[in-house]
């Protein structure tokens, strides 16, 4: 559930629309399309959205929505019969999903500036991405209820492996079945 990493829709366009509606009317209609995957052209969060984001990100509604989708999957995960046979797992993506890139975007003005690989990587490899609580606590849960997990990235196995193992441990998220970059 993030509102980064993806492509913007043309500023201009944004602009003249956010200006006929209201820039919050419009920041309303504009988070729920990107939410529901539907904004298929933008690189950027419209910068006069930038004061939205921060406070969706940190004014504790994030946090809300995190807890209220958990208790979804941990409700369908307690309705399932974990097997003898090994077979059942979860996957999970790493980034923004078990562990929060939030403070690196913050220095991105929360998406307002495009995404860096090069800069993403310089951060990632500093290993300090805080794990996401909810979804640590639902890792634990998955695990210890016998589920094998596995991490999924498209992070480059082969300048980031070491951090992401490391900051994957030390954020709690040890029992994983596998780790599975790109």
């Amino acid at each position: 559930m993030s509102v980064f990493g993806k492509p913007s829709c043309h500023l201009r366009a944004c602009d003249a629309l956010a200006e006929a509606e209201g820039s919050n009317g419009y920041w309303l209609s504009w988070r729920l399309v990107v939410e529901a995957n539907n904004m298929s052209v933008w690189r950027t969060v419209p910068p006069q959205f930038q004061r939205h984001v921060e406070s969706y990100m940190t004014g504790g509604q994030y946090e809300r929505d995190l807890k209220l989708i958990i208790d979804q999957v941990t409700a369908y995960a307690n309705g399932i019969a974990v097997s003898d046979d090994g077979m059942d797992a979860w996957i999970l993506d790493i980034d923004d999903t078990i562990i929060s890139n939030m403070l690196y975007y913050k220095g991105k003005r929360y998406g307002c500036d495009p995404f860096d690989a090069a800069g993403f990587k310089a951060w990632a490899v500093r290993g300090e991405f805080p794990a996401i609580p909810a979804v640590l606590g639902l890792f634990k849960k998955l695990v210890d209820d016998g589920f094998k997990v596995i991490f999924l990235t498209a992070r480059d196995q082969e300048t980031l492996r070491p951090a992401t193992f490391n900051n994957l441990r030390n954020q709690g998220f040890d029992g994983y079945e596998r780790l599975i970059m790109k």
